[in-house]
């Protein structure tokens, strides 16, 4: 492990104590979660548009023709209901 000196406005200090106490967490393990997310999502703007590019899309129409038809029989598999008011476009 390495140890890092971080200057942080009082506020960010203080809610990040508040924060580790809620979770139940030190101060440290907090820091170094939240930095490992903040790493993830940085890496994840760049792999996604890199995965993408080497999409086939016959190769997965392929594999989704495979899919059978209906409803699957295990209650686990199935969809929930729309929702009131839902869009059912999607995003």
């Amino acid at each position: 492990m390495t140890q890092l000196v971080v200057q942080l406005p009082d506020s960010i200090r203080r809610r990040v104590e508040q924060l580790a106490a809620t979770d139940g967490i030190s101060v440290d393990q907090f820091m170094a979660t939240a930095l490992a997310e903040k790493i993830a999502v940085l890496e994840a703007v760049d792999y996604i548009p890199r995965r993408a590019a080497r999409a086939d899309e016959q190769a997965f129409l392929k594999v989704l023709a495979k899919v059978p038809a209906g409803e699957p029989e295990e209650a686990w598999d199935k969809l929930p209901p729309p929702t009131e008011g839902a869009d059912k476009a999607g995003p």
